[in-house]
């Protein structure tokens, strides 16, 4: 028999709207082949397994989320724009694929939680240089010394929090879900703002 392209990716499409909606433990093979209008056996077929599926949609997700730090950090750009920019299309990311986050924190943070395969998406990050340049950086005194822990901390909060506390935000202040995002602009650049003047010692920097 041979492979039909054009139908695995049919199912593993439908199976990644399954999943952002429903996690791994929310859903069925059965449920993933009836979104992509196909036969239950299909899913067996070409992805072997329910798991191995899901396997594929999160790692992809995963390099999806990650790919703007391989672009912008390889740039020619002075280091703050780098940063600056990287912030900028986090949001930009966030705002098209809000339920990413919570995604892959629910699924990692699961009993029997998906292990990521780290190895490969942090090898690309690391040829751009970006690491050595922070410490450069840090050692000419024109960024603040700081872990690369703590600076991925910092701005993986202060940009993915106000996402996935949508719901919650917008109980607490009585804010309209749907005009929720709006307010997400001003909060992007207070982010920006604060981040690179914390970052980057500011008598060397403007």
């Amino acid at each position: 028999m041979k492979r039909d392209l054009s139908t695995a990716a049919k199912i593993k499409e439908a199976a990644k709207n399954v999943f952002l909606m429903k996690g791994f433990s929310g859903c069925s093979s059965r449920e993933i082949a009836n979104a992509a209008g196909e036969n239950v056996a299909l899913v067996n077929y070409y992805f072997r397994s329910k798991g191995k599926l899901f396997e594929q949609i999160f790692q992809s997700v995963m390099e999806e989320s990650l790919s703007t730090m391989i672009v912008e950090f390889g740039s020619e750009l002075p280091l703050r724009e780098k940063m600056r920019i990287f912030i900028k299309h986090e949001y930009a990311f966030l705002k098209k694929h809000p339920e990413i986050p919570f995604f892959i924190l629910n699924e990692m943070n699961r009993e029997d939680g998906f292990v990521l395969d780290t190895k490969a998406i942090m090898s690309k990050i690391s040829e751009t240089g970006i690491f050595e340049e922070l410490m450069a950086a840090q050692k000419e005194g024109t960024m603040r010394e700081i872990s690369l822990v703590g600076i991925i901390t910092l701005i993986m909060s202060n940009c993915q929090f106000p996402f996935m506390a949508k719901n919650l935000m917008c109980q607490l202040l009585d804010l309209n879900k749907e005009e929720y995002p709006n307010n997400l602009d001003n909060h992007e650049q207070y982010v920006t703002d604060m981040l690179l003047d914390y970052f980057f010692i500011t008598n060397t920097n403007k």
